[in-house]
């Protein structure tokens, strides 16, 4: 399952054989396409696409190439296209000071003209943006505050910096990249994909234009987009189906279209590892963390109608032998249900599986005792949050519940600290981009103070 998030087969480059691109893509996996309008036109066009296929879907807007082509009329016209069942979004709209088709003056005018249409009409919006960042960030935040939580809209082929990434998904849009983050000068671009986090992110063709690697010479259509996704899952150290499954959730969430994930999910797969999930309880709000308004890692639904049973737990892992390793995780904290860490934890083991523990390294405070000896035998490796170089900051981000304010962060050091003496693997993680926070001091005092493993992370990206 893939999705093509943005092309243009109502172009005269499919003529010839449109019914058959259409098909291959199908044939290939490509569950939905969103076929994109640039004028009035196209736009027209790919509404006929839609009604043809079920499977496809449409957009309109004016390109900023075409906006000197508006007249009195352009606007009515679009509300009527915008009124299609399947139009979904107002888009392709922005600024290209690249080629400058038109005055830039009227591109700038244009562009707010059709976020405000897409604000009175609640459409999210596809942004094309070519050497024009600071402009179009300008005008964007004008009508989308910061709530990287919205669903705005997308910037289309993303091809800008990290800058950029980061300000767009500040205002809750979605970055998707097209085939030239296969392209081998594109390193600085596929450094930034791989910082996007998984609720975030999509894939594209742009076809027929931008063919990716391997493909490259040829006209570009949307059974290539899997080409793409494997660039990104490459780029992040995942699997394909990773990619996929994350992507097409987003496409669902940002559009109402295809399916929503699932909730209730006890185990899922990650690469090659296996994460268990017992809780969503847990013992900090961190300020970072979506558990209780999107409980999702990597397109599986990790919200829990009731917390598994041990036995109910065991049941859910297929093979231990099959995994690099098999992780509680989940998106509450582990050591809440340390009874059943351990009961799942030896059959593991027992099994032949490597366990790791991913925790917030409150375990000895909540179980009111030092457990760290009991896990011995059981564990191989443990992630610990450290998340601060100060208490002052810890409290702040990770905003430990009411009873636990007080040292906690201490404790969490000395957790990491007691952990070395019954645990083989120990690392120290933090949560990148937080305020107040010196990561190379978080850094030093892993090494130089506990000895341990040190890794930084964004939040939502694995890899």
């Amino acid at each position: 399952m893939i999705i093509d998030t943005h092309a243009h087969i109502d172009m005269d480059a499919f003529d010839g054989d449109r019914s058959e691109v259409i098909q291959r893509a199908k044939d290939n996996g490509v569950d939905y396409i969103l076929n994109v309008g640039c004028d009035i036109e196209s736009s027209a066009r790919s509404i006929e696409l839609a009604e043809r296929y079920d499977f496809i879907y449409a957009t309109a807007g004016i390109h900023p190439h075409d906006v000197n082509k508006i007249d009195y009329q352009t606007y009515n016209q679009l509300k009527q296209l915008l009124a299609h069942p399947k139009m979904i979004a107002l888009g392709e709209i922005g600024l290209d000071f690249y080629k400058n088709y038109s005055p830039p003056d009227q591109q700038k005018e244009h562009f707010r003209k059709q976020v405000e249409l897409s604000r009175e009409l609640k459409k999210p919006i596809i942004i094309h943006c070519r050497d024009a960042n600071e402009d179009v960030v300008t005008i964007l935040s004008d009508y989308f505050p910061k709530d990287s939580s919205a669903h705005s809209g997308i910037f289309h082929c993303f091809s800008g910096d990290q800058e950029l990434a980061d300000r767009a998904l500040e205002m809750g849009f979605y970055i998707s990249f097209s085939g030239s983050v296969t392209f081998k000068k594109s390193i600085e671009l596929r450094a930034v994909a791989k910082t996007i986090p998984a609720d975030r992110l999509f894939v594209e063709t742009d076809c027929p234009f931008l063919t990716p690697v391997p493909k490259r010479g040829k006209r570009n259509e949307p059974s290539y987009v899997i080409h793409t996704a494997q660039q990104i899952a490459d780029v992040r150290g995942l699997d394909i189906k990773d990619i996929q499954r994350a992507t097409t959730l987003n496409f669902f969430e940002l559009f109402g279209v295809g399916n929503e994930a699932k909730t209730g999910t006890i185990s899922y797969q990650i690469r090659n590892s296996l994460y268990l999930n017992l809780t969503t309880r847990c013992t900090a709000d961190c300020s970072f963390c979506t558990r209780l308004t999107r409980p999702v890692v990597q397109g599986y639904n990790l919200k829990l109608d009731r917390e598994p049973t041990a036995e109910e737990v065991w049941d859910s892992i297929d093979d231990c032998k099959k995994y690099d390793e098999i992780v509680f995780c989940g998106y509450g904290e582990p050591t809440l249900r340390l009874d059943i860490i351990k009961e799942v934890s030896k059959k593991i083991k027992e099994a032949g599986g490597k366990v790791r523990l991913n925790t917030n390294g409150h375990g000895n405070v909540i179980n009111k005792r030092n457990i760290l000896p009991e896990l011995k035998g059981l564990i191989d490796s443990v992630s610990i949050s450290l998340n601060a170089d100060t208490e002052e900051a810890y409290d702040k981000i990770v905003q430990p519940l009411p009873g636990l304010r007080n040292g906690i962060y201490n404790k969490v050091k000395t957790f990491i600290e007691e952990a070395k003496k019954y645990i083989p693997e120990v690392q120290a993680t933090i949560v990148t981009h937080q305020e107040g926070v010196d990561e190379e001091e978080c850094e030093e005092m892993s090494k130089s103070d506990f000895d341990v493993k040190f890794r930084p992370r964004r939040y939502n990206i694995v890899g």
